[in-house]
């Protein structure tokens, strides 16, 4: 499984979305490789390995999260710092990062994952596989998504 620690950040980035520490973190990465290990011999190779990786590792995911609890649990980016050694530092960005970050943590699982995806830069197709819904049922959900998104950033 050459693809796999090829593509290992890809579980990572969905670890961090669906989890709040490192030992969840290390919890899930590890039920996802095992997932991927246990459904590699079922890759049919009819979608880039990267997209079948992201599908079980979004599905694992949430359905380990739905098991575990209702309620939406992620990293909390304001324990983050950005260090930045620069007098005339604009955070603007990082404001806006952060307050798109915790808009992201107030959706429901899918449209989180639909999210993840859109800012990972993947097609609507992609987005569709890795999901298992239709591509136009991606385009929808997506838009619905993002008005959540638009009412929980402008009230």
């Amino acid at each position: 499984m050459d693809d796999f620690s090829n593509n290992q950040n890809i579980v990572h980035k969905v670890c961090r979305i669906y989890t709040t520490n490192q030992d969840q973190h290390n919890d899930l990465f590890q039920e996802i490789a095992i997932q991927l290990w246990k459904n590699y011999a079922k890759f049919r190779g009819e979608a880039k390995f990267s997209t079948w990786m992201y599908r079980v590792a979004l599905n694992t995911a949430i359905s380990l999260y739905r098991k575990s609890t209702r309620t939406v649990k992620t990293q909390d980016f304001s324990d983050v710092s950005f260090k930045i050694a620069s007098n005339d530092y604009d955070d603007t960005q990082d404001q806006q990062l952060t307050a798109l970050y915790n808009a992201i943590r107030n959706l429901n699982d899918i449209d989180k994952a639909l999210i993840f995806l859109y800012l990972e830069d993947k097609p609507y197709k992609e987005i569709a596989i890795a999901l298992g819904i239709s591509e136009v049922n991606a385009r929808v959900k997506m838009n619905r998504a993002k008005d959540k998104l638009k009412k929980i950033l402008n009230p």
